[in-house]
């Protein structure tokens, strides 16, 4: 509100008038975008990784067979936030599965940090809306519109499929 500092000698209800004409304002005509709260996720190709990192990577971080929960029922009851950044359920990281990419959704969070680690958990609760499925996913609310379309177009493709071997066989 750079209009009161020029005028800050006025009186003070032509302060509060000029503070309701500055709230009146759209806030797209005062120049001010809303920004992203978190950061944007970050993804890691194999590819541009040198044999060297690979290698430094393999002798840090060298596989270990430990347990960890193979289905719900083993996990449900577990500490939260979960542990496990290697199941394919957590949402601190995603590994594509023919590529090797790594994406890590909140680059600025800690796994501790975060209010949801698992992905079981929030389809547990039942539906949730747009906009809290992308602040738990780090995506906007368009790109969950779109994967939602996505996902139910291959959901009716399926479908049709099977009728069709009804068909054919």
């Amino acid at each position: 509100m750079a209009e009161l500092a020029v005028v800050s000698n006025v009186g003070e209800d032509e302060t509060l008038r000029l503070e309701s004409l500055a709230d009146a304002i759209p806030e797209r005509r005062r120049g001010r975008r809303k920004r992203r709260a978190r950061a944007r996720a970050k993804t890691i190709s194999i590819r541009r990784l040198s044999k060297s990192e690979l290698n430094r990577g393999r002798v840090l971080y060298p596989e270990t067979d430990y347990w960890k929960p193979m289905s719900r029922v083993e996990c449900a009851d577990m500490e939260r936030p979960c542990p496990f950044v290697s199941c394919k359920y957590h949402l601190y990281v995603d590994v594509h599965p023919v590529r090797g990419s790594i994406k890590l959704n909140f680059p600025d969070v800690e796994v501790w940090e975060m209010t949801e680690t698992c992905a079981l958990d929030v389809a547990d609760r039942g539906g949730i809306t747009l906009e809290e499925v992308g602040e738990i996913m780090n995506l906007t609310r368009e790109r969950v519109r779109q994967v939602e379309t996505a996902g139910l177009a291959k959901l009716e493709a399926l479908r049709d499929i099977e009728r069709l071997k009804d068909y054919v066989l």
